[in-house]
C-alpha cells in the first residue's frame, strides 16, 4: 500500500542523511521542509520533498492520498522510559502528598512501588495486558510511536515474568515498536525487607535466567538511589544482565548523587534516566561516551522535584533525551506533548532541542536510530499531522491542548 501526504504546511525533522543521535549545540538545528509531501509505501518512508517538486502519481494502484490541509507532519515520538503494564492507580498517594507526606515517607508507609507490586500480584495476566492495551492506545494517539516498557511492579519471579509476558503480548498486537526492560531491582519486596542479598542472588539466579529463556527483555535495569539499591548494587545486576545478552539502561540521580553515573557509562550503560540532580563530575563523564542521559520533566512536575540540568548538560556539549517515565505513581501520564512543553518551560531548552530529545535521541535510547526518529527515507512510515498550527513551537507553547488530526504508524493510519 502506498501513502502519498500531501499539502504539508511544514514536514518536520527531515534527515538526508540518518544520524545516531544530536548533541551539544547541533541539538538546536531541526531540519524542516516547508509547502512538503511525503510518500510511505510498505510501512516505510520512501520519498518527500515540496509540493513544487512533486512530479504527481503515475499509478494510483493501491494509492491513498491524504490531504494534510495544511498540518503540519512530524515523525513520531519515541518514549524510551515508562513503566506501562501496572495493576492499579495510587491516586490516594497523591492526596497523600498534597497533604504533606514526601514520596520517600509514603514508601517507607508501604505506598510507593510496594502498593504497586501488592496491585499488581492480584490482577492476572490477561486484566494487565487489557488495562495496558486502553493506555496504550491513548499513547498512540497522542504521537507516540515507539515504547520501552518496564517491569519492576512485580519484586517476585512469578510477577516480574507475568509483566514482562504482558509487554510481549503488547508487542504482539500493536503495531509500534515496543522494548522490554527487566527492572527486578526496582525495590525490595517486603519478603526480602531484611535481606538484600537474598533478593539480589534471586534476581541472578532465577529471574535473570528465565526472562533469557523466554527471550522476554531486550534491557535490564535498577533503582541506584539511597534507600534502594547502591552502586555496587547496580555494578552487580548490570553484570549479571549482560551475561545475559540485557543492555543495561538504569535509573540514577532521581533525588541523590551517589556514584552512579560514572558507573553506569564504565557498564556501558546504553541510557541513564532521571538526572533531577546531577554534579560537573557526572557530566564529565557523559562526556564523549555513548551514554544518553534521559530526562523525565513529567515527573518532577507531578512530585515537586528538581527540573534536570539540561541546559547546563547541552551547553557542555552533550545530548539529551526526553522520556515520559509513564507510571502510577510518580508520573501518572504518558503525554509525550506535556514532555516537549515542560523541557522548554521549565528546562529552558528550545523548541527544536526538545523535539530532538523526543524523536532522534529518544531513538537512540532505545536502540532504533537506523528506522525510526524522523522523517528519512528508509525509516518506519510513523508520523503524525497536526491540526493547522502557526510553528513547531506551539506544540510546546501550547500545551494541555491535542494539536494532532491524525496518526499514522507503518504508514497506515492508526484508528483502534
Amino acid at each position: 500500500m502506498k501513502v502519498i501526504i500531501k499539502n504539508i504546511a511544514e514536514l518536520v525533522q527531515v534527515e538526508g542523511n540518518i544520524q545516531e543521535k544530536v548533541s551539544g549545540a547541533a541539538m538546536k538545528n531541526l531540519g524542516t521542509l516547508k509547502d512538503a509531501f511525503l510518500c510511505m509505501e510498505d510501512g516505510l518512508i520512501t520519498d518527500f520533498g515540496t509540493m513544487d517538486s512533486w512530479a504527481g502519481i503515475d499509478d494510483w494502484n493501491n494509492t491513498e492520498v491524504v490531504d494534510a490541509e495544511g498540518g503540519m507532519v512530524f515523525p513520531s515520538w519515541v518514549d524510551s522510559h515508562s513503566h506501562l503494564v501496572f495493576g492499579g492507580t495510587r491516586e490516594g498517594e497523591f492526596v497523600d502528598r498534597i497533604n504533606g507526606l514526601t514520596y520517600e515517607e509514603i514508601a517507607n508507609r508501604g505506598g510507593g512501588i510496594l502498593n504497586s507490586a501488592a496491585k499488581l500480584a492480584e490482577a492476572s495476566e490477561d486484566e494487565l495486558f487489557e488495562s495496558a492495551s486502553t493506555r496504550l492506545i491513548e499513547l498512540i494517539k497522542m504521537g507516540t510511536g515507539a515504547l520501552e516498557i518496564k517491569s519492576g511492579y512485580g519484586l517476585s519471579t512469578e510477577s516480574e515474568l507475568k509483566m514482562l509476558r504482558v509487554v510481549k503480548r503488547l508487542k504482539e498486537n500493536f503495531p509500534i515498536t515496543i522494548k522490554a526492560t527487566f527492572l527486578g531491582a526496582h525495590a525490595l519486596p517486603v519478603a526480602y525487607k531484611n535481606d538484600k542479598e537474598g533478593y539480589l542472588k534471586l534476581i541472578e539466579e532465577e529471574m535473570l535466567p528465565l526472562v533469557a529463556k523466554e527471550n522476554l527483555a531486550e534491557y535490564v535495569d535498577i533503582f541506584c538511589e539511597k534507600g534502594y539499591f547502591s552502586v555496587a548494587d547496580m555494578e552487580r545486576v548490570v553484570t549479571a544482565g549482560k551475561k545475559h545478552g540485557l543492555i543495561p539502561k538504569v535509573h540514577v540521580n532521581q533525588f541523590n548523587i551517589i556514584g552512579g553515573i560514572p558507573s553506569a557509562v564504565k557498564l556501558d550503560a546504553l541510557s541513564v534516566d532521571h538526572l533531577e540532580v546531577v554534579n560537573q563530575e557526572d557530566i564529565d563523564a557523559l562526556k564523549g561516551s555513548s551514554t544518553m542521559p534521559t530526562m523525565l520533566p513529567s515527573c518532577s512536575f507531578f512530585l515537586k522535584i528538581p527540573y534536570g540540568p539540561a541546559r547546563n548538560m547541552i551547553d557542555q556539549g552533550l545530548p539529551i533525551c526526553l522520556a515520559t517515565d509513564y507510571n502510577p505513581g510518580s508520573t501518572p501520564s504518558g503525554n509525550m506533548n506535556f514532555v516537549v512543553s515542560l523541557a522548554c518551560i521549565h528546562m529552558n531548552m528550545n523548541p527544536e532541542e526538545a523535539i530532538n530529545a523526543a524523536t532522534i535521541n529518544g531513538a537512540y535510547a532505545m536502540g532504533i536510530s537506523k528506522t525510526e526518529g524522523s522523517i528519512a527515507k528508509g525509516k518506519k512510515g510513523n508520523i503524525f499531522i497536526t491540526k493547522k498550527i502557526p510553528s513547531y513551537s506551539f506544540i510546546p507553547y501550547n500545551f494541555g491542548h491535542n494539536c494532532i488530526d491524525r496518526v499514522f504508524i507503518n504508514g497506515c493510519e492508526f484508528n483502534r
